[in-house]
């Protein structure tokens, strides 16, 4: 990856654009690493070697053994298939907030995000949720007819 980055990195050199004579270090320091970092991306994507991020902890599942009767115990392992299909950058969110108790300061700063990113990560993913969800009694309905 990092000889593929220097080979981007020297074929893109005829357009790197600097305005300040000064801070042209900054400048170059910075481009150089959009370009691996985005090389390292490419070549995970490329062999589908992205990580599972915001994985559901197994004391969470756990818990549905422990809950009185057979409904809830589906209807949580329902919800926790749900949060499973969640993207991953609201997954992660979710499960931090949701499940491990974090606020949105130690999840922005655990993941290096903003505080507004998280936020609006925790919102959407609910939102995606309830849609799955109203989608379902929907259809439900539509079949009990």
């Amino acid at each position: 990856m990092v000889n593929d980055g220097y080979v981007k990195l020297f074929k893109a050199f005829k357009n790197f654009q600097y305005n300040k004579e000064e801070d042209i270090e900054k400048i170059f320091m910075g481009w150089i690493k959009r370009i691996m970092v985005n090389t390292a991306i490419d070549e995970l994507r490329r062999n589908n070697m992205m990580p599972e991020i915001g994985g559901i902890p197994e004391y969470v599942w756990e818990q549905a053994d422990k809950s009185g009767n057979a409904d809830q115990k589906i209807i949580y392992k329902e919800l926790i298939a749900l949060v499973k299909d969640l993207p991953p950058s609201y997954r992660v969110v979710f499960n931090m907030y949701v499940i491990d108790g974090f606020t949105h300061h130690e999840i922005a700063d655990q993941l290096g995000i903003s505080v507004g990113a998280s936020k609006s990560n925790l919102s959407k993913a609910r939102a995606h949720l309830k849609k799955t969800i109203n989608e379902g009694y929907q259809e439900a309905d539509i079949c009990s007819l």
